[in-house]
């Protein structure tokens, strides 16, 4: 029986507790009325937003609104089951899930780094990138976002420690 890959499974299960507080005090602030953040928060999200020219965070347009509303109601839930699940290491069980959770968010930010690339944010309300050095920028912001749950869904597919096919015994 193969073993399981722990410096992924502990990459996986750092990912997915970090998740939570970054979703919980960061990513659900333009979803929620205004003065439910502690100003210190918000202030770091306006922070964020200028310093990164990341308007999608500052005023996300309605297809941005839908993902952080899946973060909010698909995902946020899942990041404490996979953080366990990772951090205890060897639970074959997580495999489905962790499969359906990665294609999800893999193909979110295909959507979200392609606006990054080649959407025209001169006519947003707050600063976008204007240059390509500006786009590579917060283009790097995202992409572990990306990158983790890629090397998340080809672990789970090939690793043959989550893909072994368990044999039961005949009576």
């Amino acid at each position: 029986m193969a073993a399981a890959p722990r410096w992924r499974e502990r990459l996986f299960g750092l990912y997915f507790l970090s998740h939570i507080p970054i979703t919980l005090l960061i990513d659900l602030q333009p979803l929620l009325p205004a003065g439910i953040y502690p100003q210190g928060l918000t202030e770091a999200l306006q922070w964020y937003g200028a310093a990164f020219r990341d308007p999608m965070m500052l005023q996300p347009p309605e297809w941005f609104q839908a993902f952080m509303y899946s973060e909010a109601f698909l995902q946020l839930p899942f990041f404490p089951v996979a953080a366990y699940a990772f951090l205890k290491g060897g639970c074959r069980w997580i495999r489905t899930p962790a499969i359906i959770y990665s294609t999800h968010v893999a193909t979110t930010l295909f959507a979200i780094l392609a606006h990054i690339l080649f959407y025209d944010f001169s006519k947003s309300e707050h600063p976008g990138p204007e240059t390509q050095r500006e786009r590579l920028v917060l283009l790097s912001i995202y992409s572990p976002y990306l990158l983790i749950p890629l090397l998340l869904l080809f672990t789970m597919l090939y690793n043959p420690h989550y893909n072994q096919v368990e044999k039961r015994k005949r009576k």
